[in-house]
């Protein structure tokens, strides 16, 4: 990859953007307040550029750029390297900016499928996601999260880039939501296939939920999941799971994921957890005995274990 920089004084109406940088959304009130900084202070970052025939084409700074244009800037700093290969073209921006607070999701996932296919092209095979990892500097979650946008049906991925136009505090609809309702959907379809030709139908019927607030919180998905992987503990049965489900995916339905989660399977996970709970709480006390050191608990603990002893009592006897 190319990294020797000559640093020179480019005329900004020489440069041109880059078609590959992945970043989509240049937000007003981010590129105001930036013009606003650099009116008063000038490009303190040099933007990093390289020759193609009588331009120059961006490969980092294209919002300092931006506003050094509309600022009629006659000058501003830039540091020249070799022309990349598109693959090190794609690579480099991603390395340069991939990790910034300010990227979207969306806007690192949209180069995502083109590097994909450009490594393929050169090496004969796609790349495993730890060699992705590597070459964009994202981290295996992260490209997960991006895959997960990436195989949104068009209507999807239009209906979110629409919403990152927005400032982010009048978003509603982001990308974490797309990506949890994504990643539900993949494990209710997988373990319930009749579910896979509604998926379009049931996203809009979920988005359309979530804005009424019928489901409340993004993290509710992840109990659809919870419901359809019971099947595979035998908690509960395909059809009571399905028509949980059912209840959820149906527009006329006023039931949001936490009800149906509530009334089939909140019982099992509760159940799950409190045994593992107890099963350190068990080695714990056996350790106590081991080492012969009861007598150092404190009292208020010991007290909780005497409320815990009669509350047992009650459940054995009950159980008889």
């Amino acid at each position: 990859m190319p990294v020797s920089q000559k640093l020179q004084q480019i005329s900004p109406v020489d440069i041109r953007a880059n078609p590959e940088n992945p970043r989509l959304v240049f937000r007003h009130g981010e590129m105001e307040n930036l013009m606003v900084s650099i009116a008063k202070h000038g490009v303190q970052v040099p933007i990093t550029i390289y020759r193609e025939g009588k331009h120059y084409r961006l490969l980092d700074g294209e919002r300092r750029w931006r506003c050094a244009r509309k600022l009629n800037l006659p000058l501003i700093p830039a540091l020249v390297q070799a022309k990349p290969t598109e693959l090190q073209n794609l690579l480099l921006m991603y390395n340069i900016h991939a990790l910034r607070e300010q990227w979207d999701y969306f806007t690192i996932a949209s180069k995502l499928r083109r590097i994909i296919d450009l490594f393929t092209t050169e090496q004969g095979r796609a790349p495993n996601e730890v060699e992705l990892s590597e070459a964009t500097g994202l981290t295996r979650g992260q490209i997960r999260r991006c895959r997960l946008l990436l195989d949104l049906p068009e209507r999807f991925t239009e209906l979110l880039l629409a919403e990152l136009e927005l400032p982010k505090p009048r978003q509603k609809l982001s990308e974490d939501l797309f990506i949890e309702m994504e990643r539900a959907l993949k494990a209710v379809s997988r373990r319930m296939p009749s579910y896979r030709p509604r998926l379009d139908g049931i996203r809009d019927t979920l988005i359309d939920k979530y804005r009424a607030g019928t489901i409340a919180s993004i993290t509710d998905f992840r109990q659809l999941a919870k419901i359809a992987t019971a099947t595979d503990k035998e908690a509960v049965t395909t059809k009571e799971a399905q028509r949980a489900l059912d209840r959820v995916f149906d527009p006329r339905s006023n039931e949001g994921i936490r009800e149906a989660y509530e009334s089939t399977v909140e019982f099992m996970y509760d159940e799950q957890k409190a045994a593992r709970q107890v099963t350190v709480l068990v080695e714990y006390i056996n350790g106590v005995i081991e080492t012969d050191s009861a007598n150092e608990l404190d009292a208020e603990f010991l007290e909780e274990l005497r409320n815990l002893m009669r509350a047992l009592r009650k459940l054995l006897a009950s159980d008889r």
